[in-house]
């Protein structure tokens, strides 16, 4: 029986067609025989500088057979074997559709383990400069440096488990730079479009209860249509946000568990909710703190809260913000009225307050203006309202 042979084991030879060849045992199939990377050059030399550049870079690597495998095979074993039920399935089918469009069409055909630095770094540049699929009219087919920044997530995690698996020898994606994502500011209804807001669903039977509670509470969408009322703890006043609606295939939607650990938390309600869910409770008819209207079996469908959104805002002559942006309007007034970051953290079931403080620091030129009048005040309280005699020097220096 042959003698196994170690990875970095080589040989250099001179070709029939006068060229250099030199190849490296870069790891073993499973049968044991050997799996080569080749170089080729001109000369001797050139050979030998590019042979010691492959040797530093399959240092102390064991790769296997599907080190052979094309980037395209690698991403659908990715996404089956190692995301499929560790991610929510929106964010699986996300993945998906940003492999399929932007990774697959660019480097899917070429090897792994043969993919560099340079051709990741090429990519994202090709994608920045002509990338999106369906032009834009303001911005053509640019892709967004938030689109390129999130291919480069995809992309990172993907390469970062085929390292583990001793399928590539390096992670191509740590040299190439991405660019950051540049979002558009958050939009967030003030106190005056908060009113006009108000005063317009406290019209609306259907629907009042359910957008009152999100203004008061800042839940994401999921989390306030899988609401129970076993979650409802009236005598403590608590909420306890333990799951989310999901969206599934062909457009069903499942329960399943809030977007982060740190999403399952118990809240403490406002009395004004606390006293809304108690009468809301006596007539209830579902298991469901907001049902379906007209299924009151089913939780709150997630797309019809932001279909009766969008009427509301339009009937109100309001900006056309997303669903979202309520939460990040009561996180905004929240941080505005004197909430810390902290506790608000807790509130949202974000990971930790730095995040809070990063999302959630939108502010409208009223708040500014309400801002500036309360450090003006304590700033005057601290120094005195009266100028200091080289304060006043100096005005009438100017004058």
């Amino acid at each position: 029986m042959a003698k196994r042979r170690p990875s970095g084991d080589g040989m250099v030879r001179r070709r029939d067609d006068g060229r250099w060849e030199g190849r490296i045992v870069i790891g073993h199939k499973k049968n044991g025989d050997p799996i080569f990377h080749h170089d080729y050059a001109n000369t001797q030399k050139e050979l030998m500088d590019k042979l010691h550049m492959s040797i530093e870079r399959y240092r102390d690597v064991e790769l296997t057979e599907d080190s052979r495998m094309t980037l395209g095979e690698w991403l659908d074993t990715w996404l089956e074997d190692y995301k499929e039920g560790t991610v929510r399935p929106t964010t699986l089918t996300s993945y998906r559709q940003f492999i399929e469009a932007y990774i697959k069409p660019e480097l899917g055909h070429k090897q792994i383990s043969l993919i560099t630095s340079h051709d990741i770094q090429r990519m994202y540049n090709r994608l920045k400069k002509n990338g999106r699929i369906n032009e834009h009219p303001e911005e053509g087919n640019a892709l967004s440096d938030a689109t390129v920044n999130h291919i480069h997530t995809i992309l990172h995690g993907a390469m970062k488990d085929a390292v583990q698996a001793n399928i590539i020898p390096r992670n191509p994606t740590e040299g190439p730079t991405a660019p950051k994502p540049n979002y558009k500011p958050k939009k967030i209804l003030n106190e005056q479009e908060l009113e006009t807001f108000m005063e317009l669903i406290r019209k609306d039977e259907v629907w009042y209860e359910f957008f009152y509670t999100e203004l008061m509470t800042g839940l994401r969408r999921g989390e306030i249509c899988g609401l129970a009322w076993k979650d409802f703890d009236e005598k403590k006043g608590t909420l306890n946000v333990c799951r989310t609606l999901h969206r599934k295939e062909l457009g069903v939607f499942a329960l399943g568990a809030t977007k982060t650990s740190k999403g399952t938390r118990t809240i403490i309600l406002p009395q004004s909710i606390v006293e809304l869910l108690r009468q809301r409770k006596k007539r209830a008819v579902s298991q469901w703190i907001f049902p379906q209207p007209v299924s009151p079996e089913l939780p709150m469908n997630p797309d019809s809260a932001y279909r009766r959104l969008k009427v509301l805002l339009n009937q109100a002559g309001l900006p056309n913000i997303r669903f979202h942006d309520l939460r990040h309007t009561f996180a905004t007034h929240a941080l505005t009225s004197g909430v810390d970051a902290k506790t608000l953290s807790g509130i949202l079931g974000h990971t930790n307050a730095s995040f809070t403080l990063d999302t959630y620091t939108h502010v409208t030129p009223d708040m500014r203006q309400q801002a500036s009048g309360i450090v003006g005040g304590f700033m005057e309280d601290l120094l005195g309202k009266e100028l200091k005699p080289w304060q006043e020097n100096e005005r009438t220096a100017t004058e």
